[in-house]
């Protein structure tokens, strides 16, 4: 399969911002789609794991190129992730069955909001995976996932701002410039949510930074005049520092000592019959016991 740099990196955004006050409609509603208030203080201070974090965002990262899933998806999936984790707790000495499912999970919902093709669960879980999930207990967790969301999918992200906020750059008016900008863009985008760090950003921050880094300098009168020029700048900064080197660097998930694929069954079972409603007052349900890999397919999810 081709790698994430040479796959097409032009979506058609969720929202295609035309005009100011469809602008002015995605940043009202972008704090509604991001993860709670204390979330980045709870990572910087380790009450999340953030290196279970981070390998299940190289995961997600690497079956998004494998299966040359647009940009837009692989960012809804860490999306859904960050936002769950901000509301509920996963054990951390689980062996990382917990996280791996979370992490199944979120991709699979975000491939059937943005993909027209989605592949069967049992087939989403590549690259020798530690655990293999059944397609019910995926489902379950899907069930979970959404209720914390919500069910507010449809989520705000970067990419909602970036035709908007490139065609304000000086040099932008030919095509060829334009998915320049837009295919550099997308990937710093995507190294973003590697980093912690930028979790303090909203979207219209994110897509803002990134397009300052793929014009090099070339400053646009202003993005909208509800986009911070100071969070910008900040954010802008650290993307130099962290991703910049990096993009679009292929994405190497680090992959434990082998073992066994087995399957937690059964694992949301409690845990489904309410909703989580405060955040991390719900912790999840305790480990599961392991049976052999189903060999059961799931009907393809839409």
């Amino acid at each position: 399969m081709p790698s994430s740099s040479t796959m097409p990196l032009s979506p058609d955004p969720p929202f295609l911002c035309a005009d100011e006050a469809a602008i002015a409609g995605l940043l009202d509603a972008e704090p509604h789609h991001m993860p709670e208030k204390d979330y980045l203080r709870r990572c910087r201070e380790r009450s999340v794991d953030v290196t279970a974090r981070l390998d299940a965002v190289n995961w997600i990262l690497k079956v998004h190129a494998y299966y040359e899933f647009s940009p837009v998806t692989a960012f809804l999936s860490v999306n859904y992730f960050d936002r769950f984790l901000s509301r509920c707790s996963l054990p951390q000495q689980s062996g990382g069955w917990a996280f791996q499912l979370l992490s199944v999970a979120c991709l699979s919902l975000a491939a059937k909001m943005e993909e027209s093709h989605v592949p069967f669960l049992l087939d989403l879980q590549l690259f020798e995976p530690k655990f293999v999930f059944e397609p019910k207990t995926i489902q379950r967790m899907e069930l979970w996932v959404m209720s914390n969301l919500k069910w507010r999918l449809r989520s705000v992200t970067p990419f909602d701002y970036l035709h908007y906020f490139i065609s304000k750059l000086p040099s932008s008016s030919s095509s060829q410039s334009l998915n320049h900008f837009f295919s550099t863009s997308s990937n710093l985008i995507l190294s973003t949510t590697r980093v912690i760090n930028f979790l303090g950003f909203a979207p219209s921050t994110v897509a803002a930074a990134a397009v300052l880094c793929s014009a090099n300098g070339q400053l646009p009168l202003s993005f909208h005049d509800r986009v911070n020029d100071e969070m910008v700048r900040c954010c802008h900064q650290l993307m130099e520092e962290y991703v910049v080197d990096t993009c679009p660097a292929s994405v190497k998930a680090r992959i434990t000592e082998p073992a066994p694929p087995s399957s937690p069954v059964g694992v949301l079972d409690a845990a489904t019959c309410g909703s989580c409603d405060t955040p991390s007052d719900r912790n999840f349900a305790g480990p599961p016991n392991k049976r052999l890999r189903s060999s059961a397919s799931d009907a393809p999810q839409r």
